[in-house]
């Protein structure tokens, strides 16, 4: 297909076979990614001989300060970063149907950030260039009574119209909001992406040094590409 590389996603699922869990296990795990990308490496571009094919290795947030055997840390990021061009980081989906709230918290995000790199700084700036800070351009319609989902920059416009809500801004987390009771009169809280929200991610990938992943363009508004 002429691509100039992969982007593997494979850690959740390791986690949910308990691939993880098991030392012997999580080191053949992080041997095949070696393996893979070093395979890659070898290989050159059809469209550009003089660049090689790239692996891009998809990572989810530590879940705390105290690593579990399942969670990514800054060991495996050391251990894998010859053999990986980039680490796309999944800095969203925070809050879900059974805990509504923001997509993407400001301080988890750096929080996240802190786990994996330590503090920003030129020691950082090695590993910290490999990551892609994961933002969000879709956003959530979470019912308050439990439920609700992912929306689209196009189902977004269509709730601002249909309901004229107030937005709201959350401080804490850096994100926008509002809240609006549909016909059924059930309420309902939507977070979505904003200008502001997403000019202070950026902000806080170029205080990292990091590059930036976006899930995904085709979900945002089209005027978010006036901060790219």
């Amino acid at each position: 297909m002429e691509y100039d590389g992969i982007v593997l996603e494979s850690w959740s699922t390791w986690t949910a076979y308990g691939i993880l869990h098991d030392p012997e296990l999580r080191n053949m795990a992080l041997e095949f990614i070696k393996q893979l990308g070093n395979a890659l490496h070898s290989v050159n571009s059809v469209r550009n001989r003089k660049q090689h094919l790239q692996l891009v290795y998809v990572i989810g947030p530590p879940h705390s300060e105290k690593f579990q055997p399942h969670d990514f840390g800054p060991v495996d990021l050391q251990s894998l970063s010859d053999a990986v061009d980039g680490f796309s980081l999944m800095t969203y989906d925070f809050s879900g149907p059974h805990n509504p709230g923001p997509n993407a918290p400001l301080k988890w995000i750096s929080f996240t950030l802190q786990l994996l790199l330590g503090s920003p700084g030129i020691g950082t700036r090695s590993l910290a260039r490999k990551i892609f800070l994961g933002i969000n351009f879709y956003g959530n319609d979470f019912v308050l009574s439990e439920g609700g989902g992912a929306i689209t920059g196009r189902e977004y416009l269509n709730l601002l119209q249909k309901h004229k809500p107030a937005l709201q801004w959350e401080k804490n987390s850096g994100e926008h909001f509002f809240f609006f009771s549909d016909e059924n009169q059930v309420k309902h809280a939507v977070f979505y992406p904003s200008l502001i929200s997403i000019s202070m991610r950026l902000e806080e990938a170029k205080l990292w040094g990091t590059g930036i992943a976006i899930w995904e363009i085709g979900q945002g508004l089209d005027y978010f590409f006036d901060l790219l």
